[in-house]
């Protein structure tokens, strides 16, 4: 028998929404499709368990994202001045040294943009709360589910990169004063 082209497509569709729904449910393994973000996403990865990070940093490389780690906040502050290019840092609230809310501290006032995702194996809502408070985009209970971790690196890549644009759209507005212009960067960075 022979369909239309229309009817080819919705049959497609339908059948591969079926499988979708099957999939979703548990009632069979659904492919693994390792996709690569479009633009790369540089993460660091700051802990001091040396395996923890070594491991995460393998699992995320293997899907396409460049990762840097350190195992110290001191080291980040260091790493960060060192390349300008990271999006996002996931960042242990645990550590020896200097703790995470301390990096986290220096890390938003030296490199507003830079996104920053708190990982704890010791969670408290006070914890949370307060890292918010200092500026993280969020916060994950190690150890977390990878594709979880992703879309949260994707959603504060894409936080920071519509907060650059913002910025280069104000600093391209030839209508407004110098102390206009910085008021409204100041703003985007404090949001």
């Amino acid at each position: 028998m022979v369909f239309s082209p229309f009817i080819e497509d919705f049959r497609e569709n339908l059948v591969g929404g079926f499988y979708r729904i099957i999939a979703h449910h548990g009632f069979m393994e659904t492919p693994k499709m390792e996709t690569m973000p479009a633009i790369p996403i540089h993460i660091l990865l700051v802990d001091d368990e040396q395996g923890f990070v070594e491991a995460l940093s393998r699992r995320l490389a293997s899907r396409g994202y460049p990762v840097d780690y350190v195992l110290s906040g001191e080291d980040a502050l260091r790493f960060l001045e060192s390349r300008k290019n990271i999006d996002v840092v996931l960042l242990d609230v645990r550590m020896s040294g200097m703790d995470g809310m301390e990096t986290l501290r220096r890390i938003r006032a030296r490199y507003p943009l830079v996104e920053t995702i708190m990982l704890t194996a010791h969670a408290t809502v006070a914890t949370a709360v307060e890292a918010m408070r200092l500026g993280a985009r969020d916060h994950l209970m190690k150890p977390c589910d990878l594709p979880e971790l992703i879309v949260k690196v994707e959603a504060a890549a894409r936080r920071k990169r519509e907060r650059e644009s913002r910025i280069i759209d104000v600093r391209a507005r030839p209508y407004i004063t110098d102390r206009e212009k910085e008021a409204l960067i100041a703003a985007i960075l404090g949001s």
